[in-house]
Formats: structure tokens, sequence, C-alpha cells
């Protein structure tokens, strides 16, 4: 089932609901009412972060396992990822925002389509980073599809480095504020996949992919 029939029918149920409670008109204002509760919500004890959150970042993902590149400018991204592949002639998928950027210039082809199980190179971007845990973000979306950074076995993300906010509750906040609504699922990546279900001995790769890249994009 695509995504577009995946929202149409999360609507047709969310309508009986609606309709149940007798509610006919927009959800404007039960909405504005969680949102004044959610603001006026005092948050919890949160540990203090340095004022560089992109090298605090920087610093969580590498202990998530994930390897990073820095760059100035998101057009050098496709020549960062080929230096990271070592890999002539690579093929890889990506999502639409990034399906502009010179691949084939850097040596490599990328379809601009959700990977399959035998896609082994998956290249995305993100809604934003966590920078206390060194976290991805992702809001799935019919151009953000999650089977890109979850099926290849090698997972590269780009970031923006005006998308690391400091912790998970700036996270949400950024998605109420930015999104009308909110997104049939939030995926939440420290590092690749693992495990240490037998005899307590980590394996990456247990349930998605074994390497994730994170090529940093500078803000200017």
């Amino acid at each position: 089932m695509a995504i577009d029939d995946n929202q149409r029918s999360r609507e047709a149920v969310l309508a009986r609901v609606r309709e149940a409670l007798g509610r006919h008109g927009p959800d404007d204002e039960p909405r504005a009412a969680a949102h004044a509760y959610l603001a006026a919500r005092k948050q919890g004890p949160r540990p203090t972060l340095p004022a560089d959150l992109v090298q605090r970042f920087l610093q969580r993902a590498a202990d998530m396992s994930s390897t990073t590149t820095r760059v100035e400018g998101i057009e050098q991204a496709p020549a960062a990822i080929a230096r990271y592949l070592d890999h002539p002639h690579a093929r890889a998928v990506c999502w639409p925002e990034i399906a502009a950027l010179d691949w084939r210039g850097a040596g490599f082809d990328v379809d601009v389509r959700p990977a399959s199980g035998d896609d082994a190179i998956g290249i995305t971007g993100c809604f934003c980073a966590i920078a206390e845990t060194g976290t991805l973000v992702f809001a799935s979306g019919t151009d953000s599809p999650p089977a890109t950074f979850l099926l290849p076995e090698t997972h590269i993300a780009i970031v923006r480095a005006d998308q690391i906010v400091a912790g998970m509750e700036e996270a949400f906040a950024r998605q109420r504020a930015e999104r009308d609504a909110l997104p049939r699922a939030v995926n939440l990546v420290s590092g690749p996949s693992r495990t240490g279900d037998i005899e307590q001995t980590i394996v990456l790769g247990a349930h998605g992919p074994r390497r994730v890249h994170i090529v940093l994009v500078a803000a200017r």
C-alpha cells in the first residue's frame, strides 16, 4: 500500500472518530488547546549541553558508532560520500530532496526511489538531529520513505548544521511548529542497528543498517 493510500485510510478512520464524538468542524480548537498545554508544561531535569551543539552532536554520533564527514556546502556532499564509499561505480538510492546533486559527477549512480531489499546503499536527508544523543530524526512521508534508511546495509544521512537541536524536546517542538499534521511515523536513529541478545555480545546490523555515515553541512 502506498503512503498516500495509508494517509487516506488514516483520515477515514479519524473522520469516523470525529463523527462518534460529535465533532463536525475542523480540529483547530482541540489542536490549539493541546499545543497550549504542551507549551505551558514544565520540562523535567535535563543535562547541561555545551554552546556548540554541532560539536556535541558529532561527538555523540561517534559514541553511537556512526562515522562523520564535514563539508562546507551541500554541493560537496556527493564527492565526500564517494570518498567514504571508496567504491567505483557504486549504486545507491536516495530521497527526492537530494536527487539534483551531482551524483554522476562524483562517480556513482543514484536512483530516486525507496530502497528495496536488494539495495546496499541508501542516502537521505533528515528532519532534524539531536545533539544530546547523536540521534537522527526522520518524519515519514511520500518524499521521505523510511525504507531508504532502514533496509540498506549502509545508510548515509546528509544533515545541515541548522537542523541540529539540543534535545528530544526541541525535536518534537519543531515537528509541531513546522508541520500542520503529525507524520505517520517518526523514527529516531542513533547509529547502526545493534543487538546484544546473544551472550551479551554487540552485533551491528541486526535489524537495520550495519553502517551509518553522516555528512554534516556546515552553516554558512
